[in-house]
């Protein structure tokens, strides 16, 4: 059985692109949203809003997304919460490291609105199936 996907807290610093994004993401996906504009709000939010995934920018200004992500991991209480990089530094060696430290997977931006609720979606659906087998192993 899948756990659905429903709350995400997206980070982005650039105003056009939450905006772009929340109308993606909450009009066309569905989504319940918390629209960060930068890492430390997201550190701040995170822990009362209790997303199901989080949508992170790298390039920010006050913290910027691999800090946000190494905090978020170093916090018990949100640190099993996935996370996405959504950025235009998406080269080969970039999104190794990117994932290298702890991001569930990479979204290229510029990035399509209409498709991203169902990229969102199988990123998700990957996720959850991976959790599964991990149980399935355990048990």
């Amino acid at each position: 059985m899948t756990m659905p996907l429903q709350r995400i807290t997206y980070v982005e610093d650039d105003h056009d692109i939450r905006a772009i994004a929340e109308l993606a993401l909450g009009t066309l996906g569905g989504y319940e949203l918390d629209l960060c504009e930068n890492g430390q709000q997201a550190i701040e939010r995170i822990p009362r809003f209790r997303p199901d995934m989080v949508l992170l920018d790298v390039m920010m200004p006050v913290m910027d997304g691999v800090e946000t992500l190494k905090t978020l991991k170093s916090m018990p209480e949100v640190a099993a919460i996935p996370v996405i990089f959504m950025t235009a530094k998406a080269q080969r060696h970039e999104v190794q490291s990117y994932k290298a430290i702890g991001a569930l997977d990479v979204i290229t931006k510029p990035f399509d609105p209409i498709e991203l609720p169902a990229r969102i979606a199988e990123i998700w659906i990957r996720f959850v199936a991976g959790c599964e087998d991990i149980r399935r192993e355990a048990s």
